[in-house]
């Protein structure tokens, strides 16, 4: 009995041995379909939401073409004045920041030491004038003697010297005089220019030179005032076209962020040479400047210049043109409210309006926020005002 056991046994493990592969395979099948039977069903995905987007209407319309840049606002003919004689400051005649009038009085230098002089130069001038006086009339009384022949022409020669010496000598006292005179003007400084005054640099009772370097005060001019800007030199063409048909081309002063209009112009000047080492030209543009906010010598402001304007052009906001790697594109909306990326190609840009060659046709919705979670195909929802009504 154990016999037969035993060989049972033995002979089921041969079996096995023999067809182990087809043993794992129906193993590995039972646990397949046991885990696909068994697992618990996943919920149904919901469908993906739309993206809210806000939109623009492409149009027709008027573009002008404006070229924009970094200018200094510069005055017309600063003028340092400076004292023309040395001497102590007796009077300063104007206030800090006050318009003055040319030939207006600013300062005025103790007068005393060039009064002085003056005198000194009238008396040596009245001396030189007596003897010359004196040596004329012994002239005359020795031409009459000598045409008697009492005396030489020798000494009647002499005396024509002594006379022009004595004439000379008045020629020179008379600059003398003169100068004295122009010293006592100089005692007095007067505006060269109007303008605006600056801070001063002297105080009364100081002493000043004609040498110092500072000078008394910086006047201004102030109405007009121009504007130095520079253009890139393949803007050169662009420019001088333009001036050709609008000799004063419309030029605007802006703030900083492009934002606060600070002035209107116009180009009155434009350089003859392009700066090898920046590779631009530089232009003038004169402001009236008689604005609340004027502005000022070396203030620096963002430069406007209208050069043409483009009739009848397909407008976009330049907020809805995005930059891909093949180049612009923008998204469109379609009628099953999907969206469809299209490439453009742009004529002109200004400020918040592009304007397009291609790409896009007059009507068409464009995505102007929201851009960053589309992509080709995805539905959007639309703002609930009346996309008709909204404009680039």
């Amino acid at each position: 009995m154990n016999l037969e056991i035993l060989s049972s046994d033995s002979s089921s493990m041969s079996w096995f041995r023999r067809n182990r592969w087809l043993t794992l395979a129906v193993v590995v099948g039972l646990g397949v379909l046991g885990y696909f039977g068994f697992r618990p069903k996943r919920a149904t995905q919901p469908s993906a939401r739309a993206v809210p987007v806000t939109i623009a209407v492409a149009r027709k319309g008027d573009l002008p073409v404006r070229f924009t840049a970094m200018g200094t606002v510069t005055a017309l003919n600063m003028v340092t004045v400076k004292s023309r004689v040395d001497g102590q400051l007796v009077r300063v005649a104007f206030q800090e920041g006050q318009f003055v009038q040319e030939g207006q009085l600013l300062a005025e230098i103790d007068p005393r030491p060039f009064q002085v002089q003056l005198m000194q130069a009238e008396g040596q001038q009245a001396k030189d004038q007596a003897s010359f006086d004196n040596a004329s009339a012994d002239l005359r009384r020795l031409q009459t003697l000598a045409q008697q022949g009492i005396i030489s022409v020798q000494q009647m020669e002499a005396q024509k010297t002594a006379v022009a010496q004595y004439e000379a000598a008045l020629k020179a006292d008379r600059a003398q005089v003169e100068s004295a005179k122009l010293n006592l003007t100089y005692s007095r400084i007067v505006a060269p220019i109007a303008g605006q005054a600056g801070l001063r640099q002297v105080e009364p009772g100081n002493m000043v030179r004609a040498s110092d370097a500072n000078g008394l005060v910086v006047i201004a001019p102030m109405r007009p005032i121009s504007v130095l800007f520079t253009l890139p030199s393949d803007k050169v063409s662009q420019v001088l076209e333009a001036r050709r048909k609008t000799p004063k081309l419309p030029v605007e002063a802006l703030d900083r962020d492009l934002k606060t209009s600070l002035g209107q112009g116009s180009v009155a000047a434009m350089d003859n040479q392009v700066d090898a080492a920046t590779g631009t030209v530089r232009l003038k543009a004169l402001f009236a400047n008689d604005g609340a906010a004027p502005l000022f010598p070396n203030q620096f402001v963002n430069v406007r210049m209208q050069v043409d304007t483009l009739k009848d052009a397909l407008l976009v906001p330049t907020e809805a043109v995005q930059q891909g790697a093949q180049g612009p594109y923008v998204y469109v909306v379609k009628e099953d409210q999907t969206v469809e990326m299209r490439g453009v190609e742009i004529r002109a840009t200004d400020g918040d309006l592009t304007a397009l060659s291609s790409g896009v046709k007059p009507g068409e919705k464009v995505v102007t926020e929201g851009i960053e979670k589309l992509r080709p195909g995805v539905k959007v929802a639309l703002p609930k005002a009346d996309p008709a009504k909204s404009k680039p």
